[in-house]
């Protein structure tokens, strides 16, 4: 695992000074900016198997599949755990010590994977809505299983619109360390000024990405309809002039109507699958050898890449 490619992509640096795993990988939009900073993965794994195989036209890796069936003792050992989990309902079943119990749901692999290993920091993340899920008691849980480990907690939530991609996309970042004496920092908002036209692509477009008249037609009757109803709800138009997009979710390649981009004298469009890249902040080199279907689906399911950056360097920073 952890091979290189013959023609090394932008994001591998040639100094690997730490070791880390990527587990619900995705199509590793976390693992970028850690190979950026010198690291090195030893382990991945995500049971999608069209986001196994963005993950292996990029890195050359084949991630392991369903995490539950994986043994801890079977993964190298690693500096860093980095996982964007799921965040999956706390069954009551099973749930004998409490929601200080996380039997039943994926985050317990996580947790004994840490237990195994106990590698010195972790990076989890995931919806901002996590925070406050069945009254804060998930969160609860999961903070408290990681101090019973032995880790420090810092958490935050993070929007990509300020880290220099225009989509307002806001996630919560959990990070911990074993060194009880790290009082870490998260990045603070960069100073960039960026807008929608520069991730658009130029030239002329495949006419597959404009929406038929009667699908423009529904978008336009369901927002009129949401709006007499005195709610917000329906698409969303922008152009290369917004400051930010809203939140691309998986569900994208449904009919896009989240993110819809102005056409002169035309049916308004979709973004492209490189435009949706760009728009979580993965590099130009990036391949995507799936459908469009799957690509956005991928894309809704990443992470902003420069958020990562930003929060992997303050990470780095404090492993030693």
């Amino acid at each position: 695992m952890g091979k290189l490619f013959k023609d090394k992509k932008s994001w591998n640096s040639d100094k690997k000074t730490f070791k880390f795993i990527d587990l619900f990988c995705g199509i590793g939009g976390t693992r970028i900016p850690f190979e950026e900073l010198g690291g090195q993965s030893v382990f991945s794994s995500d049971i999608d198997k069209f986001a196994q195989e963005t993950y292996q036209e990029n890195f050359d890796e084949i991630p392991c599949g369903d995490i539950t069936e994986i043994n801890a003792e079977d993964i190298p050992n690693f500096d860093v755990l980095l996982a964007g989990f799921p965040c999956q309902p706390f069954s009551n079943a099973g749930l004998r010590g409490g929601f200080n119990d996380t039997r039943g749901t994926l985050y317990f692999d996580i947790e004994r994977i840490l237990k195994k290993h106990l590698p010195k920091a972790i990076l989890l993340e995931n919806v901002k809505g996590f925070k406050g899920h069945d009254g804060g008691r998930t969160f609860k849980a999961v903070r408290e299983s990681l101090e019973n480990l032995g880790y420090k907690v810092f958490t935050e939530v993070l929007n990509a619109k300020d880290f220099g991609v225009p989509q307002n996309r806001e996630r919560i970042y959990i990070v911990g360390f074993l060194n009880k004496n790290i009082d870490f920092k998260f990045p603070k908002k960069v100073d960039k000024k960026v807008v929608v036209g520069d991730i658009l692509e130029k030239g002329n477009l495949s006419d597959k990405y404009t929406l038929s008249d009667k699908l423009w037609a529904g978008h336009k009757r369901r927002k009129k309809e949401h709006r007499e109803k005195g709610n917000g709800f329906g698409y969303s138009m922008f152009n290369e002039k917004s400051e930010y997009t809203s939140t691309i979710s998986a569900r994208y390649y449904k009919d896009g109507s989240e993110i819809l981009i102005e056409q002169k004298n035309k049916n308004p469009r979709k973004l492209t699958p490189k435009e949706a890249l760009r728009l979580q902040g993965f590099p130009d080199d990036y391949l995507m050898p799936v459908s469009d279907t799957q690509g956005y689906k991928q894309c809704g399911n990443s992470v902003a890449v420069p958020v990562v950056r930003a929060t992997a360097k303050e990470i780095v920073k404090n492993l030693n």
